[in-house]
């Protein structure tokens, strides 16, 4: 394994429900770029992909659950933003969606096998959101970089979610939606995935939606549904 990047409470001060938390340590640790061959490993960068695994710790940080950073990816070539898959190896894990204009705020609450998809458009935040760590991996185009101003400028996401379980509006933000929740993750056999994780897509064309989402309106649609 590579040495991961570590994002440490000092980093996340911009994103945090108490602006004031003086508290201290790692939060969660990013491993980029894995495979596990040679030839995975070439295939995944010939076709502009990139397989990462992140750690999130289970931890009160000053009274909120400990999230990544949150951001959105940009447009693609072919005009719908690009997306991005997770999937849940260990523990318990909420993935709070938002879209530009704010008129949808989607909390999917996913445990260990479970598959997410990150539609076109759509910023987002995933918080451990269970008493032990979260392992978490996705698969991801390498063909931008991700957006964090907006969620630094507005205080993170729409919505904290605090260490007791309970969800706020973030005061930053106007005429925030109600919170809309999906419980039932059902995304394997819409990619042809009835028993395998994501990464036995690797060699595949079953990722070819992470590059052109142009082509998987349907499984869009599928992963927003309540």
């Amino acid at each position: 394994m590579p040495e991961p990047e570590i994002r440490q409470v000092g980093d996340m001060r911009q994103v945090l429900a108490s602006p004031d938390c003086q508290e201290t340590g790692p939060l969660y640790f990013m491993y980029r770029d894995l495979a596990l061959t040679h030839s995975d490993r070439q295939w995944l960068r010939s076709h502009h992909l990139r397989y990462d695994i992140t750690a999130i710790i289970s931890r009160d940080i000053c009274g909120e659950r400990v999230k990544t950073k949150g951001h959105y990816h940009p447009a693609s070539p072919h005009g719908p933003g690009y997306p991005e898959i997770y999937e849940v190896l260990i523990g318990h894990a909420h993935y709070l969606l938002q879209d530009r204009s704010l008129s949808d705020v989607l909390l999917v609450d996913a445990h260990e096998r479970d598959i997410v998809i990150i539609p076109p458009g759509y910023g987002h935040v995933s918080i451990n959101a269970g008493d032990s760590d979260l392992i978490m991996a996705n698969i991801v185009s390498t063909a931008f970089e991700s957006e964090y101003d907006e969620y630094e400028k507005k205080r993170g996401a729409a919505y904290y979610e605090l260490a007791d379980g309970s969800l706020i509006k973030n005061p930053a933000y106007s005429n925030v939606p109600d919170l809309r929740i999906k419980k039932d993750v059902k995304l394997r056999g819409s990619l042809h995935l009835p028993a395998d994780s994501i990464y036995e897509m690797v060699g595949t064309d079953r990722l070819n939606f992470l590059n052109h989402p142009e082509k998987a309106a349907g499984l869009f649609r599928e992963a927003l549904k309540d």
